[in-house]
This record gives C-alpha cells, structure tokens and sequence, in this order.
C-alpha cells in the first residue's frame, strides 16, 4: 500500500463512492425510476428493455436509452434530468470516512489530486465547496460530458484527468469503488485501488482481478502518513 501511494503522483478519485455516498437520502433506484418515467413522458417506454425497466442504476438507464440513438435532444433532456438530480443530491450526501482527511493529506504532501466521475462535474463541485475540498482539487473535477457513450468503463475521464495534471498514466493512481472503474483505469494505464464497503463489492473486485482492494479509506491515509523506516 505504501509503495503504491508514494508512486502516484496525481490520484483520481471516483466521486461517488470514494469522496461520499451521493444518493444518501433519496436513491439512486428513485432516480433510475425518474429516469424512466420522463422516457415514457417522451414517448420512449419502447426503449425501456426489461433490463433498463430493472436496473437501479440512473446512469445505466442514461447510457442504454442513448445506445438506442433516439435523438441528441432528447438524450440532452435525460442527461439535463439527471444532472439536475446528482445537483440537488450532493447538498445532502454523506461524506465518505477519512476520505477528506485523505484528499487533504495528498494534497498537502504535493501530489496532485482529481476527480474522474460519471457523475455530473457540477454535482462534484458543489459537494466539494461545501465540504471546504476545492482547493486540495484546483478545479480538476472532470465527470460526465454530453457524449454520454464515453462514461467509463470508457476512459474518457481518467484520460481527461491526466491531461489536466500533466501527468503520465504510471504516475498516477484511481480510487474506485467499482468494477467500471477498475476496467477504465485498465484502460488508461493507470494503477488502480479498489475501495469496498461490502464483502459483495470485494468480491467482484476479486472476480476482476484487482490486485490492490481496501474496505476503509483510513487504510490508504495511513500508509500516507506513517513514516517507512525499511
């Protein structure tokens, strides 16, 4: 865990998950449905395979109704929806343990840190400046674009992120509570450490290969912070 921290010189976080539970009070599942109801508002219900109609994840509702090509305007309204949600939610989402003691301590140690999410950037950046994070961040949120083909497992925003700290990929670290995270890091050439909060989540993180997985963020803080006298 030490040699894998002191190597990154830049570490992405994932934003839900590893910075807090975004979807603390109204969830994500209520979101998905919302998501469905204005697909059926739009005439689309016949998008809506028995797999979308199940899943509780907004953004897999999001990605599988644009796969479909019903239009650019109206994914724009889906996506403008969403964002809307993810906005309103970040005002009462929970803080994830030690992750802001985390953040804090990277960037005071001179590592660059940023934000690869699929959620909205707006939805990060307000929960950042209300949890008093933005200056460890430097304005490095980088989340869901319009092109939503490119949420990861795509790369997109791992890649974006490098590019804004000038960072080459083996220099870097993600911090992911998921196996799409695992996959995009994959992808880009950036370590990865998985972050499970449940023996479920570890589990898919072990089916996946991934080498480095921790349940609780102060595992990484303190390998941060405890000096190496080997």
């Amino acid at each position: 865990m030490r040699g894998l921290i002191s190597n990154a010189h830049c570490v992405l976080f994932d934003f839900d998950g590893p910075v807090c539970r975004l979807f603390a009070v109204r969830s994500a599942e209520s979101i998905a449905r919302r998501l469905r109801d204005l697909a059926a508002e739009l005439a689309l219900s016949a998008l809506l395979t028995a797999d979308l109609r199940d899943s509780p994840d907004p953004h897999h509702v999001l990605r599988g109704i644009a796969g479909q090509r019903p239009g650019h305007g109206v994914v724009q309204r889906l996506e403008a929806a969403l964002t809307h949600e993810e906005v309103f939610a970040a005002a009462s989402a929970q803080p994830t343990p030690y992750a802001a003691a985390l953040i804090a301590a990277l960037s005071t140690r001179g590592r660059q840190v940023a934000i690869a999410t699929n959620n909205s950037p707006l939805a990060a950046e307000r929960y950042l400046a209300q949890h008093n994070l933005s200056g460890y961040i430097g304005g490095r949120v980088h989340g869901r674009t319009r092109d939503v083909s490119r949420l990861k497992p795509h790369p997109d925003s791992l890649l974006r992120a490098l590019a804004s700290t000038r960072t080459a990929p083996a220099d870097a670290l993600m911090i992911g509570d998921s196996v799409a995270d695992l996959a995009a890091a994959r992808a880009a050439g950036v370590p990865f450490l998985g972050y499970a909060t449940s023996r479920a989540g570890f589990e898919e993180f072990r089916t996946a290969e991934a080498e480095h997985v921790v349940t609780s963020l102060e595992q990484v803080l303190t390998a941060l912070i405890t000096p190496s006298f080997g």
